[in-house]
């Protein structure tokens, strides 16, 4: 019963803008970390970003300063906005419910970003 849902992947031409969302439902969001990662074709997963139950963040080197992630416990509901895409930002993305010191609760089914002219 405990899922998470994403949503907001699509094409878009470089230099532009998404915003994912990913909405959980059968655990208690507001408990829980949540992340962003992504894997591309042929490359290993990666963190893309993480928020606090209190709404600290940390970014990979990657993305720092383009991307923000951030939290609405009200809707279950943690967001990635994503500006001045790139190619390389190319991946499905993922996201993530941990408990903290605990492994990997909850994944995301992943939502598609194309980045390309």
């Amino acid at each position: 019963q405990a899922q998470l849902v994403e949503s907001g992947g699509g094409l878009v031409q470089p230099g532009g803008s998404l915003r994912l969302s990913c909405t959980a439902s059968g655990f208690a969001f507001s408990n829980y970390f949540m992340s962003w990662y992504r894997q591309a074709p042929g490359k290993e997963r990666e963190l893309v970003a993480s928020i606090t139950r209190v709404a600290g963040t940390n970014y990979a080197d990657a993305v720092k300063g383009r991307f923000a992630i951030s939290r609405d416990n009200g809707k279950n509901t943690v967001y990635l906005e994503m500006n001045s895409l790139k190619p390389e930002d190319t991946a499905m993305y993922y996201c993530c419910a941990r408990l903290p010191t605990l492994p990997p609760f909850k994944w995301g089914q992943g939502t598609q970003v194309t980045v390309s002219s």
